[in-house]
């Protein structure tokens, strides 16, 4: 599930993420770089031991903060990812050349198979683009 932040920042402060559907939920970020996994690790935090809230739709949070749209606040979705600490064994299947040249990347990095997976996938999760 994706939850739609608004983002905006004053000049001298930092970036301020707030989820109108998420009453209480916020977080902050000294760089355009931290606002998305700030934004994650929030909503990770705020439903640790809560249920989920449904969320709207972008057109209704638009319409809801158009205000501060108008002053230059920024929408964003944020995906909602629950249980960051928990890990979980899994079996994927990929081709040998690749399997071979990953396994090369995490060694050069210095991680593991799996934490090089789980980084990228992380990665890819946080900006689509």
């Amino acid at each position: 599930m994706h939850y739609i932040a608004v983002i905006d920042k004053n000049e001298g402060s930092v970036y301020g993420v707030r989820f109108p559907d998420v009453p209480g939920c916020f977080s902050a970020a000294d760089t355009v770089d931290e606002i998305v996994p700030n934004a994650i690790q929030a909503l990770a935090l705020f439903f640790e031991n809560r249920e989920t809230i449904p969320a709207r739709g972008i057109e209704a949070v638009r319409e809801e903060v158009a205000e501060d749209l108008a002053a230059g606040a920024v929408l964003m979705m944020i995906p909602h990812i629950s249980d960051l600490r928990r890990v979980v064994r899994v079996n994927l299947s990929l081709n040998k050349g690749l399997l071979d040249t990953l396994d090369e990347a995490a060694r050069a990095r210095g991680m593991t198979r799996s934490a090089f997976v789980a980084k990228a996938a992380t990665r890819e999760i946080r900006d689509p683009g």
